[in-house]
C-alpha cells in the first residue's frame, strides 16, 4: 500500500495523496507566493517531512522516483549467499535474558528462536487494538504538536487525545481552523486505509 501524505500552508491543508501530488502542491503555492509556511505530514505516523521542491515537476518527481536498485532489478539474484533463512526475511539480533529465562526457552519445542516468534506473534495478536489506538494516538499528537501547540485547549486537547475521549476531543478543538481539526480528529480516531503498523 503507498504512503499518503498531506501538506499544509499555515492551518489550510493544500492538498492529500500520493507524495508526488503533494510534493508539486507544495510547489505551486510556494510559486504562487504564499507567505504561510507549509509543512507536510505523512499520514502514517504524523511526522513532519522534508520534500525538495526546487526545479521542474519533472525534477521533483525523478527525485522522489529514483532508478530501482540492482536489488529491484530484474536480474537474478545472487545466489553467492547461500541458501536459506535470511532469503524469508529472518534478522538475527541480540536479546538479553536472565539464565531461568534461557533455560525455559531452550525446554521448549523448537529452541529459543520458534518459541520467542510465538510469543511475539501472540503477543502482536492479543494487543492489537490497543496498539492500534496507541500508533494513532501518537500520530495525532505529533501533527498536533506541530500545528496546534499555541492554539487554544491545546493542553486539554491532548488529554482527551491520550482518554481516547473522541467527544471530548472534538468538543475543545472547537475553535481551531477547520483543515487543522478535521485532520487531527481523521488521525486520532479515524481507523482509514493509512493506518498501517509500518512507519510506526
Amino acid at each position: 500500500m503507498q504512503n499518503t501524505y498531506t501538506c499544509f500552508g499555515g492551518h489550510q491543508c493544500l492538498a492529500s495523496g500520493s507524495l508526488a501530488k503533494v510534493a508539486l502542491a507544495v510547489k505551486r503555492a510556494a510559486e504562487n507566493g504564499t507567505s504561510e509556511s507549509i509543512l507536510i505530514f505523512d499520514d502514517a505516523t504524523g511526522r513532519s517531512i522534508d520534500v525538495d521542491t526546487r526545479g521542474s515537476d519533472a525534477e521533483i518527481l525523478a527525485r522522489l522516483n529514483p532508478p530501482a536498485s540492482a536489488a529491484e532489478s530484474d536480474e537474478p539474484p545472487d545466489e553467492s549467499r547461500g541458501r536459506g533463512r535470511p532469503k524469508l526475511g529472518v534478522v538475527a539480533r541480540e536479546v538479553t535474558l536472565l539464565p531461568r529465562h534461557w533455560e525455559w526457552l531452550a525446554s521448549q519445542p523448537g529452541g529459543a528462536s520458534v518459541t520467542l516468534r510465538k510469543l511475539v506473534e501472540e503477543a502482536r495478536r492479543n494487543n492489537a487494538d490497543k496498539d492500534k489506538t496507541r500508533r494513532m494516538q501518537e500520530r495525532a499528537y505529533r501533527f498536533m504538536s506541530a500545528l496546534a501547540g499555541n492554539m487554544v485547549n491545546f493542553e486539554e486537547v491532548c488529554r482527551a487525545l491520550f482518554a481516547n475521549d473522541q467527544p471530548r476531543f472534538t468538543e475543545l478543538a472547537a475553535p481551531w481552523p477547520d483543515d487543522v481539526r478535521t485532520y487531527a480528529i481523521q488521525l486520532a480516531f479515524e481507523d482509514n486505509d493509512y493506518d498501517k503498523d509500518a512507519n510506526t
